[in-house]
């Protein structure tokens, strides 16, 4: 079972993420901020990360460059609302395989998962 970590301070978001990703078939794991994404990722490693990039205490587009640092294979979708297109722009340039604006639909962030999960298969 491919393994997702969550990172979002919005908890709300992360339930609802996470129930949608287990229904679907994957294993979720959840993070409030960029710190303990870090922690929880060292311990127990995901193959996907979805990050929001505003944050306390450790916000997106720092937790992307340490993930990247620290893992360069694992996969990153970055997340922020509207009017935020700059961070989401900085978190690719950054390493994020895909970025992605909130509100946002289940079956649009599946479709970005599957996409980026199936293309890692084909290398």
């Amino acid at each position: 079972m491919t393994k997702v970590l969550v990172v979002d301070d919005d908890q709300h978001i992360r339930a609802m993420l996470k129930l949608f990703l287990e229904r679907t078939g994957y294993e979720v794991e959840e993070s409030r901020n960029g710190n303990e994404a870090l922690r929880s990722h060292r311990q127990h490693p995901a193959a996907l990360m979805l990050i929001d990039l505003i944050m306390p205490d450790k916000e997106g587009l720092e937790t992307i460059r340490e993930v990247r640092r620290a893992d360069p294979n694992v996969k990153i979708i970055a997340m922020s609302g509207a009017g935020h297109g700059n961070y989401l722009t900085a978190a690719k340039l950054l390493g994020a395989n895909a970025a992605i604006t909130k509100p946002f639909s289940m079956d649009e962030i599946i479709t970005i998962i599957r996409s980026i999960l199936e293309a890692d298969l084909q290398k």
